[in-house]
This record gives structure tokens, sequence and C-alpha cells, in this order.
């Protein structure tokens, strides 16, 4: 049995998955929960320790000799969020992640500092947002100096796991290239926006490794720990977006892939940077190589899940529920920011009902509007996409949205493209698996690409969604109430 370990630690849950390689089957499957501190002020943060016992928990349910089995690993972690160590490794403070809004004032500091916004997209390709790693780091140094002074690793949550893997301290170009301290078009470090926030900060930023290379190697206390072969293979891995793109074959030109989770992302590969002027589509890079143009909204599955627990329905039933009401939900429109909002840049947006009335005012509407309100703001980023010349004739759906039917029928006549789903729910864990099985393969001098990896391990289901003209129709309508309310309102939220 020869297999490959992907493992994905997602905002809400840390997953892991085994797979088989030569059998193509994927043999063992874990998930334990990471909880989330939320503050009104736009606070989203969680403790380093959390992600270390999250993993060891999903480890603890694999079978050992499933787990000796593993020749190497690949990491996917949520990108962005800031994870600060101190000269030995212990975490300083809590990791401030990508949905923390609270680093606005930083945002405009460093923007001033850089001499504006166009100049930051010069040196670095992407501007200052709350939800980027820079910010982040400058308000550890302006509200806890004490800790900042101490700081001497800043790293991003799949860099620490790989840490506690291997002991090293290493990123990868795909993940680095959100943290806005990364020069997406050179593929190194920025050292003058990481002098912006400190002369030291520059030190304080791991290794660079390119995708397909080792980061490290599993340390004896990581195989004691976590049950693994010591010496097992560290692939550089990547961000959660990165990975899903290699879990959804997003290797090469030719489709999109959007992921629906606790935030909406749209992403196709590159084999050029295509840099926004505008700063609303993130300039990335992929971890296959390449480049991975990318859009990211805050509130994707965030709106429907809030609807759901006010409602005590479960999945499935807040499904039916929507799925009774028409398109436009009767004139009722979801603006969806409950955790603030990247794009359009809102990080003080609030999420708000609008267009009730005693006519339409029903579960069912407010059901439906919360799973439209998602795609809409998607729709926004295709448009961006479109208008920079990427053109892509299919979407591949992943992250949990991508399970159901009603979220699979809206995205192809909101976006007005086919869609496909991949096989298997875990694309970013799954795409972790498959850039460990190519960095062993590279190891071992074999000389198959990426794209032939994906190619030959990547399966789509059969079913594709096709756009229906009378419902592409509806949704432009109702997207254009969409635009009103969004134009209206954010003034508001500036």
């Amino acid at each position: 049995m020869k297999t490959v370990c992907g493992v994905d630690l997602g905002t809400q849950s840390c997953k892991t998955l085994i797979y088989d390689y030569e059998k193509k089957t994927v043999i063992a499957r874990a998930q334990s929960p990471v909880d989330m501190i939320a503050k009104n002020d736009g606070t989203r943060e969680q403790k380093a320790e959390w992600y270390d016992t999250a993993l060891k928990a999903c480890f603890d349910k694999i079978d050992s000799e499933i787990k000796n089995s593993v020749a190497a690993i690949g990491v996917s972690g949520h990108q962005h969020s800031f994870v600060p160590l101190d000269e030995n490794g212990a975490a300083l403070y809590n990791v401030k992640l990508w949905c923390d809004t609270s680093t606005a004032p930083e945002c405009e500091q460093l923007t001033t500092a850089a001499g504006g916004e166009a100049a930051l997209i010069a040196e670095t390709g992407i501007p200052m947002r709350p939800g980027y790693t820079a910010p982040k780091v400058q308000w550890l140094k302006n509200h806890k100096p004490e800790l900042f002074a101490r700081l001497r690793h800043i790293l991003l949550p799949h860099d620490y796991i790989n840490h506690l893997l291997t002991g090293e301290y290493t990123a990868e170009y795909g993940d680095a290239s959100g943290t806005a301290l990364f020069d997406v078009r050179n593929r190194v470090w920025s050292e003058k926006v990481c002098a912006l926030i400190d002369k030291s900060t520059l030190g304080y930023l791991p290794k660079l490794t390119a995708p397909g290379e080792i980061a490290g190697k599993v340390s004896a206390a990581a195989a004691a720990r976590y049950g693994l072969p010591k010496d097992a293979i560290v692939a550089s891995g990547g961000g959660d977006n990165m990975m899903g793109a290699i879990g959804s074959g997003a290797v090469k030109d030719g489709f999109f892939t959007m992921s629906l989770g606790t935030s909406g992302t749209l992403f196709g590969f590159s084999n050029t940077p295509v840099i926004d002027p505008k700063g609303n589509l993130a300039a990335f890079c992929s971890s296959s190589g390449g480049w991975l143009p990318l859009l990211c909204t805050m509130n994707c599955t965030v709106a429907s899940e809030e609807f759901r627990s006010l409602f005590g329905l479960d999945v499935k039933t807040f499904d039916n529920e929507a799925s009774k009401a028409p398109i436009g939900a009767s004139g009722i429109v979801v603006l969806p920011f409950f955790n603030g909002e990247r794009t359009p840049n809102l990080p003080n947006g609030r999420a708000s009902l609008n267009g009730i009335s005693a006519a339409n005012f029903s579960k069912e509407n407010i059901a439906r509007a919360s799973l439209e309100a998602s795609i809409f703001g998607m729709r926004i980023g295709l448009e961006i996409f479109e208008n920079l010349g990427f053109n892509a004739k299919e979407i591949r759906l992943i992250g949990g949205g991508a399970k159901s039917g009603l979220w699979q029928s809206i995205t192809a006549n909101v976006m007005k493209l086919p869609v496909r789903v991949p096989a298997g729910n875990e694309a970013a864990a799954f795409g972790g698996a498959v850039q460990a099985l190519w960095t062993l393969e590279k190891a071992a001098n074999k000389s198959a690409s990426i794209e032939e990896i994906t190619a030959k391990h990547i399966v789509m289901e059969n079913i594709t969604i096709k756009p229906e003209g009378e419902s592409t129709a509806a949704y432009d309508k109702a997207y254009g109430e969409y635009l009103k309310y969004l134009d209206a309102l954010r003034v508001l939220y500036q």
C-alpha cells in the first residue's frame, strides 16, 4: 500500500485524508472542529494550540497501519491569518484570521506610508486589505508592542502546520502572495513593504519554497505525537484556495474554480501574472507553478448559516424551504456582510434584509435570498475577470456549498456558465495529497508534471449543470436589484 496524506486546516475544522495513489482511492478520512473568537469590533481570532489539538485529533482517528504507509504529506490552510511566534516557536498572541476586519486602520496607515494604493499595487501586485497578513502584523506592533518586541517568526496557518510536522520555518509562493508582504511578479518577499512595518520584519519571514519542493521531513517529535512515519516528506503545501485549485484540476487555463465556504472565492490558473489595477482581484501565485488571480468575498455560506440557525433548520430542510421561493425571492435582497466585506471593500459592512413587504416576508423568500446573495457577490468578480480579458468556459464548484443541488443551479444561472463538481467533498485536502504525490515523484526524479498528475487523479462527477435561458434572465433582474441595494447602502459602511 502506497499512500500520501492531505491536511486541510479550515476556519471551522481540520480535515485529513489518506490517498492510495496506486488504487486511486481515499482509504481514510478524519475531521476535528476548530473554534473561533468573535467580537463586535470585527475581531476574528483563534489560538495556535487549537491547530495542534485538531491535527492530533484527526490523526488519532486513523488506524496506525494506514498512517504508517504515508510517504508524503501536503498541507492546505486558510489564507492570510497571522501566527506570531517567539524565538522558540511558541505563540505570542492569538491568530488573527482572514475574516478579521479590526485592522482597517492599519491598512490606511500602511497605504499612506507606501505613498498610496497604486504604489502598493506597483510594488506587490495587491493593495492593503484587512483580510491580508501585513496589517495584522502592524496591528500587533500598534496594540501589543511588548509582544511585537518578542516576535521572531511570522507564519501563516499552513506554514505553522508544516512547522509542527517538521520543525522548519518555511513558506511557499501561493500562500505568501496573500500576505501583502510579497512581490507576486518576482515571487520574493518585498523589502519595501516589510520595512513599512519595521526594519526587522523581513528577517522574521520564513524562507520560501517553490511549488513541488520539499518543505521538510516529519521530525521525531512529530512522528511520536501524530503517529506518522519519521522522515516522511512534507511538501511545500499552500493556501486553501491554491490547494483547492489543485484538487479541482485548476492547474492550466480553461475554467474557473469557485469555492463556496465561509468565504467565497473565484479563481483560475494563469501562466502570467494578472494584476488588477483597482485591486479587486487578488494577484496571487498558484501552488502548482504560475499564478492564480482570485476574487474573495468574506461572506459566502455565512448568511445562509446564520438564517438557518435562526430558523432552527438543518441544511437539507433550509434548502427545501429556499427551493419553494421564486428566483429573486419575491423582491427580498440580502446583503450578507456579517463579517464586513473585502470585495466590495467594505470592512465595516453589516448584513441587512432589504425589499421586505407584508406580501413577501416569508421564511422561504429569506432562505432563497440568502443563497442567491452569495452568488451575486461572485458575479461581481466574474465581471472583473471578464473586463481584464480572463474568460473561461466552465466553473468547477468546491466547498461545503457545492453539495447543494440548489446552489449548483443558482451558480450556473447567475454566472451563465456550466457547472461541474469534483468527485469527493474535500478539494483542498485532496489537493494537498496530490501536491504531496507530485513532490514525492519529483524527489524520486520522476518526470510527471502537475498537469499529468491531476489529469490522472482528479475525477469529476458525471453531471454538468447548464444555465437555462429563462432562469438566467430572471437572475439578471434579481442581480440588478442586489446591485441597487448595494450601491444605496455602500455609503453607510465606507
